[in-house]
């Protein structure tokens, strides 16, 4: 049910480690939150059951799967006939930008949740990027946050009405490790999140590519292990 009190805001929510803990810090802030995720085409839909279970789990208002496809362009190894890499160092992540970046997929993303929001006359958006342990896309950097918003503003009735909207961007500058200290201190079920590019049918992570690679550190500096399942 609606809160009249409450403000509202849109959260990305992919079924991963880190847009949950984004959902759980909006709730913490006292949102009203309303769970954004799409069926794009990805390689696998695991991570979809994932959100629900999270939406529900977590307590958001309302969670909706947004259906578009990106596969009719494809050029990513998450939405098309390339294999997405295994085994890299994080030195080797470095390097160039991976074949798992999906071109423009976090403007889109936003795009939906700023329609969302205009609708639902809410003017916070949530998204659970980050600029320290990750893969170099560029739709993770703070400068492509900053200048979203200032479009978002721009483009938009409630933003020349005079009710901005704020994207919010809480993990922007931490390290998977503190992503996961965070979770556990808001009571994020980890067990219900799934982060690996190239899962196997019944769900299990590959423990190999770059998103488990990373999740497996940010665990391990914790001192804790990974409550997921990994192909053994």
């Amino acid at each position: 049910m609606n809160n009249p009190e409450k403000r509202k805001a849109v959260v990305l929510l992919s079924g991963g480690l880190d847009s949950s803990t984004c959902l759980a810090m909006a709730l913490q802030q006292g949102y009203e939150t309303y769970a954004l995720s799409f069926q794009y085409g990805q390689r696998h839909t695991i991570e979809l059951d994932a959100a629900a279970n999270i939406a529900v789990k977590q307590g958001a208002a309302k969670h909706v799967i947004a259906n578009i496809d990106l596969r009719g362009f494809g050029g990513s190894a998450l939405t098309d006939d390339i294999p997405v890499p295994k085994g890299r160092t994080e030195s080797e992540m470095d390097v160039e930008i991976p074949v798992t970046y999906v071109p423009a997929r976090n403007t889109i993303f936003l795009s939906y949740a700023l329609a969302w929001a205009e609708v639902l006359k809410a003017y916070d958006i949530f998204i659970g990027v980050n600029a320290m342990d990750y893969s170099g896309y560029p739709d993770c950097r703070p400068e492509y946050i900053r200048s979203y918003e200032q479009m978002a503003n721009l483009a938009t009735k409630s933003g020349v009405s005079g009710e901005k909207v704020t994207i919010h961007a809480p993990l922007i500058d931490m390290t998977k490790a503190e992503i996961i200290q965070k979770g556990l201190s808001l009571g994020v079920d980890y067990s219900l999140t799934t982060s690996c590019y190239d899962p196997d049918e019944k769900g299990a992570s590959c423990g190999q590519c770059d998103a488990c690679k990373l999740r497996l550190k940010g665990f391990r500096e914790n001192g804790i292990i990974d409550p997921i399942k990994y192909i053994t």
